[in-house]
């Protein structure tokens, strides 16, 4: 009898990458929780396995491709050895970082490390993990719901998650010949510790872009979690190649 199968999550130290990995644990997954922090990593796979799931942590920098590459023959090595007769079918592309700011204020290593992490991170990501997904697997970008609507001084930020869509689009065509579906998720404002908690923690500042929604108020990390398990389950077998926005209506 096949093992449950493995989901990998990067990014997964805190936020949204934490929650969805959590989430998916909680619908069987076996779940490797990877980050750039092994420790940080550790502690959510505990988490993970004291509420009755499997995990483990994996010590991940998307921003170094190298890293990715070591990384994937760690993991491949582990997961021989601890769960044999899984496969890899899940991978959601989370890692990301926001540098935020006015056209005169952006430096070029400002793009370099937001393009490096948001869109060459999951892209050398795939590549990397692409011959050892199982036939029908899913793929999950992380996108943002900026890449649709317009904020002040967020050009760059917003121009990396339209590039990681785009980027999806065209390996949908290529990876579907596997029967691999690929898709973004873009999240809207949501109460996470990303860009230093400030939608969590700012009330204010909740209140303001929550009156922007159709909803009324900021998402939380398990809402979109909960998107991507859905995303990624059978349910939506026939669904690649899509932007799926969880925003609750943002500046529609």
């Amino acid at each position: 009898m096949t093992d449950p199968a493995i989901a990998l999550v990067t990014g997964a130290g805190r936020g949204l990458g934490r929650a969805t990995a959590r989430a998916l644990a909680q619908r069987g997954y076996r779940v490797v929780v990877a980050a750039r922090d092994e420790e940080v990593a550790g502690a959510v796979a505990a988490e993970i396995e004291a509420e009755g799931g499997t995990a483990r942590p994996l010590a991940l920098d998307v921003a170094d491709v190298e890293c990715i590459r070591a990384a994937r023959d760690t993991l491949l090595d582990e997961i021989t050895e601890a769960w044999p007769e899984s496969a890899i079918e899940v991978l959601v592309n989370n890692a990301g970082i926001g540098l935020f700011g006015p056209l005169a204020d952006i430096a070029p290593a400002d793009f370099d490390e937001t393009f490096a992490v948001n869109v060459r991170g999951p892209l050398f990501v795939i590549q990397a993990f692409a011959p050892h997904l199982s036939a029908g697997a899913r793929i999950v970008n992380v996108s943002s719901s900026l890449s649709r609507h317009v904020s002040p001084a967020t050009s760059v930020y917003a121009a990396s998650k339209a590039a990681i869509e785009a980027l999806g689009r065209s390996l949908a065509i290529e990876l579907g010949q596997r029967g691999i579906r690929i898709n973004s998720i873009a999240p809207g404002p949501t109460a996470t510790d990303f860009n230093g908690g400030a939608m969590r923690d700012n009330a204010e500042l909740r209140h303001g872009l929550g009156q922007q929604t159709a909803l009324g108020r900021v998402g939380e990390p398990d809402e979109i979690a909960h998107a991507v398990a859905a995303l990624v389950s059978g349910d939506m077998r026939w669904v690649t190649g899509e932007r799926i926005e969880v925003s609750g209506g943002v500046l529609l």
